[in-house]
């Protein structure tokens, strides 16, 4: 990896579409962030990508891990309305999570966001 070459933010590298799109930046010779609130889940890149937790309380600091990227891959979502959509884990949190995690990439001058989101891709979906 080139210590100049451009950075690319992804959530979740340590999930399931995250892991595929770090992998594949990481191919193309860029740097690799992954903000991730599953800290405990396996690196299964090592010391290829940086790693930083993703607070959404504490917008100062997730615009201080977006500062410098070039493009940020949006791979978190909430794929169903886990508790019964309480405030813990629902679709509303999800959206407000959204919006702040967009904001600071705006305020930290991020140039390109890609948003992947899965909730109810269908109309006939089993998934709520």
């Amino acid at each position: 990896m080139v210590t100049d070459a451009p950075l690319h933010v992804v959530t979740g590298a340590f999930g399931y579409s995250g892991r595929y799109i770090a992998k594949e930046l990481l191919e193309r010779g860029v740097r690799v962030r992954t903000l991730t609130n599953s800290l405990h889940r396996e690196n299964p890149f090592g010391d290829a990508i940086d790693v930083h937790p993703i607070e959404f309380g504490d917008r100062d600091a997730l615009v201080d891990s977006l500062r410098g990227a070039v493009a940020l891959y949006n791979t978190y979502w909430v794929r169903y309305d886990y508790r019964g959509g309480t405030r813990e884990f629902g679709y509303d949190l999800a959206v407000e999570r959204t919006r702040i995690l967009f904001e600071c990439a705006r305020q930290a001058g991020v140039g390109r966001l890609v948003h992947l989101s899965v909730a109810n891709a269908r109309e006939d979906s089993d998934w709520g």
